[in-house]
């Protein structure tokens, strides 16, 4: 799986999942995303393995997250146990519905989807904060995202984190909770995936992306607190737009 082994070659990706997930750690949201643009927009991989890839190195960068979330009491698990059945159910759809199209016709539609994401981040952050109040529309948000994520190969934070905190969702227990049932959707998908595209699908790339995820995730917490969120989210709204529209534009000329 790993002939050939080459420690330069493996930084690049290792950079990659240290700087998503310390965005992710400080969001809730963006490690999937912006992993899988960079894979398929800047690194040429295919949609289908990307997603395989971002989701089987989430499932220990979210053990890790969401360990610490639980640690610290970030977790409402009202809220977790309303989201995580309907995430896992839309992520094995997500996946099976990928692994079984073209890559090449899907490439242009997950690309349109992580612009969308990158441009409602962007609206996120010159919108600023919400009053918090209870949100009610989470059941169907969780199918959506756990699908959507799987899909697009990253967008489980982006959609519901961001859609429980327009309907006023506390930040602190929002970001805790959607981490913490993020790591049953990834573990989900992942197995999906391995069953329908085999391990084979699994390169160095994924590797160099887990090695940074993990030693990143423990500091997170500690960045949320340094860096405004409205600057980090606009930031990955800027990224995720502007590597999109550009894939979106090579496809389609």
């Amino acid at each position: 799986m790993f002939a050939g082994f080459d420690l330069t070659a493996l930084l690049p990706f290792v950079a990659v999942g240290f700087a998503a997930q310390m965005v992710d750690g400080a969001l809730g949201m963006a490690f999937g995303v912006i992993n899988s643009t960079l894979l398929v927009s800047v690194m040429g991989v295919a949609p289908a393995q990307a997603s395989a890839m971002v989701h089987t190195v989430e499932t220990f960068t979210t053990a890790a997250s969401g360990a610490s979330h639980v640690w610290h009491r970030n977790v409402n698990w009202k809220l977790f146990g309303r989201l995580v059945v309907p995430g896992v159910i839309g992520g094995v759809l997500g996946a099976t519905v990928l692994s079984r199209i073209d890559a090449s016709q899907a490439k242009p539609f997950v690309m349109a989807y992580l612009a969308c994401i990158g441009l409602y981040l962007l609206f996120r952050a010159w919108r600023g904060k919400v009053e918090p109040r209870e949100p009610k529309v989470i059941e169907p948000l969780g199918l959506v995202g756990g699908f959507l994520d799987a899909a697009g190969g990253g967008g489980w934070g982006p959609v519901v984190t961001s859609n429980l905190l327009v309907q006023g969702a506390s930040p602190r227990t929002t970001i805790g909770t959607v981490n913490t049932s993020e790591f049953f959707l990834t573990a989900s998908v992942s197995a999906t995936f391995i069953a329908t595209l085999g391990w084979e699908m699994f390169t160095l790339q994924t590797l160099g992306i887990l090695i940074g995820g993990l030693i990143a995730a423990p500091f997170g917490g500690l960045l949320a607190k340094r860096v405004p969120t409205r600057t980090l989210m606009a930031m990955v709204g800027v990224l995720l737009t502007l590597t999109s529209a550009w894939t979106i534009y090579r496809a389609l000329s």
